[in-house]
Formats: C-alpha cells, structure tokens, sequence
C-alpha cells in the first residue's frame, strides 16, 4: 500500500474531486486512481465565460466547523482594543491564543493544524504606523511557540528560539512601536521552523502609513500557503487562506471600474516560490508595501517565502476572470481563484 502523492496526482493529469471518500482516497493504491480523480465541468453564464475540465473540489469544507471562511478573512482586519496614552499616542491590544486544530481542508481531509486563535491564516492584524502595539500571547498548545513579527522591535520582542520560547500552559506579552509601514508578516519561530510555520501558525500585519493610502472600494488580504498532508515536505495542496479553490468555487464579486487593493502575503512552505497571476488585466505592485510609489506595472509577480506586496487594479469589462499561481502545478492542486467583476 503506497500513498498517492502531489506527482501522482499531475501524472493522472487532474486533482480529486473529493467528497466523502476523500480522506480514505489518499491511503488507496495506485491500482485505480482514477476512481478518486476526476475534473469538473463548469460553465459561467456572466460575460460569456465558459471553462471546462477545471481541476477542483465537489462540494464545500465545513466552515462553521473550521471556525473561519477564507472569504471573510478577506476583509476581516483585527485594529485591536484601542486607547491612549498620556502623550496622546494611540494602543492598540490583541489577544492571540495558539491552540491545536484540526481543519478541513479539502471535504473529506482533516488537517492537525497549529493556529493563532482557531484560524489560518491567524488574524490580520492592523494599526497606523506609531501606535503601540502590546500583544497578549498565549500558548495554548503542548508544543513550544513564539510570535515573530516582521517589523522594527527590540531584540527581547522578536520571538525567536531559544530564548523567545513561550512553553505550553505560559503567556507572554510582545510591546513595540508599529513601524515600518507597509505590509508585514507575523510567524511562529520555535524550530523546526519549517514544521511550525506549514501547520498553521502565521498571519499577516499591516501598519498603514500616517497619512493612510489613497480610498479602495475593495481591500482584500490574501495569504498563500499550501498544506503537506502526509508530511514528507512536499506540498501537497495550495490555497489563498487556507481552503485550495474556494476562490473559484466562490468567486470574489466587484464592479466595473471600482479600485482594488489586495494584500498579497507568500509564507509558503517546502516550495522556492510563488506567485499570483491576474487575467485580463493589469496591476500596479508595491513590494512591501513599504512606498507609496508602484515599482512595477504587470500582471504577475513572484515571491519566495515572507515576501509580500500591495496589489491595485481595476477591471474595464465585466465577466468572470481567473487569479491564480503561474505555476500549473500549484494551480491544478488548489490556488486558483475567480473574480466576478459585474457591471
């Protein structure tokens, strides 16, 4: 008996549409592999769009059960408990809890994840650069953790091993001043790396610049990331928080003309690089976030492991248009997705 693996999915030339079979298709020989693995046949009416043999999924995970819905994280941004300070500084209070969890990532595939509050990605986090930031840490788990923050702090707040290790059953409590602004990251950083950061635990944080960024109609954050079920550092699904194709089995509905800012975060694990490709169109890309300036015009950008980006674009005509990874394998095996753009 022999485990079918990401390649044997490519061989056969599609992914699974799983359901309740799901879990036990992954433990079955490779006698028969096609009785787990078929496409789908999709047709959009909007636009004109029509796509057929997609790879995808049949069915929805149990998002309730999960306790998140990738759409909602979209737009679900974390400001904190706020106050003030004495000198009229502005801080901002989280609370992040790492617990043990299993998701659904695909229907019929639970996954041992490793979260910052019952969710992955963990929260967005979001402040004005200059704030304070005090983060109430605790670890829920029976592993060690840490939360790492991309950004500028003093050595004692940058959670890192050996020192930074915050044991199971203990809090610890992270204070910095927001800064930079731009786009950042925040990752667990207990060793070995690799395995704490692919379970689950990271999120991203965006510290706006004080004069804020010009108005967007829409503000979404993404976050790729892919989830190696069988654990032998190879990945086996890819997504856009957490759920491979929920984007494009739940396409993310705009408007004609109306400004999008994607908040593009990679901490993709066991894979050199990813990247996101937009159809029909063009995008401005802020590396970092870190300029108000575009550094490029394009369509597709690449980014290895931490690296982030703001994305702003518009659509000039209505229909249905892919996202996705410009890496074929990524996308037949999760990261695709579809924007509704209605007139």
């Amino acid at each position: 008996m022999k485990a079918i693996s990401r390649r044997d999915f490519m061989k056969i030339g599609g992914l699974a549409v799983f359901g309740a079979a799901g879990a036990t298709a992954l433990t079955q020989t490779k006698a028969d592999p096609q009785d787990h693995l078929v496409h789908i046949n999709k047709t959009h009416s909007h636009g004109g769009y029509r796509s057929e043999t997609i790879p995808g999924t049949m069915g929805e995970v149990d998002h309730e059960k999960n306790g998140f819905h990738p759409t909602k994280i979209l737009t679900d941004f974390d400001y904190g408990k706020t106050s003030t300070s004495l000198d009229g500084k502005t801080i901002r209070e989280f609370e992040i809890l790492a617990i043990n969890k299993n998701i659904e990532i695909v229907p019929g595939i639970e996954y041992p994840a490793w979260t910052y509050n019952g969710r992955i990605p963990g929260p967005t986090l979001r402040c004005t650069e200059g704030d304070r930031i005090r983060i109430k840490f605790t670890n829920g788990t029976d592993h060690p953790h840490t939360m790492h923050f991309h950004g500028f702090h003093p050595a004692e707040m940058d959670g890192v091993a050996p020192d930074g290790l915050v044991q199971p059953g203990e809090t610890f409590y992270y204070e910095f001043d927001a800064e930079p602004f731009g786009l950042h990251l925040y990752h667990c950083h207990a060793f070995p790396l690799a395995r704490h950061i692919a379970k689950g635990l990271y999120g991203a944080f965006i510290i706006d610049p004080k004069e804020g960024r010009p108005p967007a109609d829409h503000e979404f954050v993404m976050v790729m990331s892919g989830f190696d079920i069988d654990f032998d550092d190879e990945n086996d699904f890819y997504a856009v928080n957490a759920i491979p194709f929920h984007f494009q089995n739940n396409p993310i509905q705009i408007r004609v003309g109306e400004t999008v800012r994607i908040y593009l975060v990679n901490i993709l694990e066991f894979d050199l690089l990813n990247s996101f490709h937009l159809h029909a169109n063009f995008f401005q890309y802020y590396p970092t976030g870190t300029s108000l300036t575009p550094a490029e015009f394009t369509d597709t950008i690449m980014q290895t492991q931490a690296q982030r980006g703001i994305l702003e674009f518009k659509y000039k005509f209505p229909g249905m248009y892919m996202f996705h990874a410009h890496n074929t394998e990524f996308a037949e095996l999760g990261w695709t997705g579809m924007f509704e753009v209605l007139p």
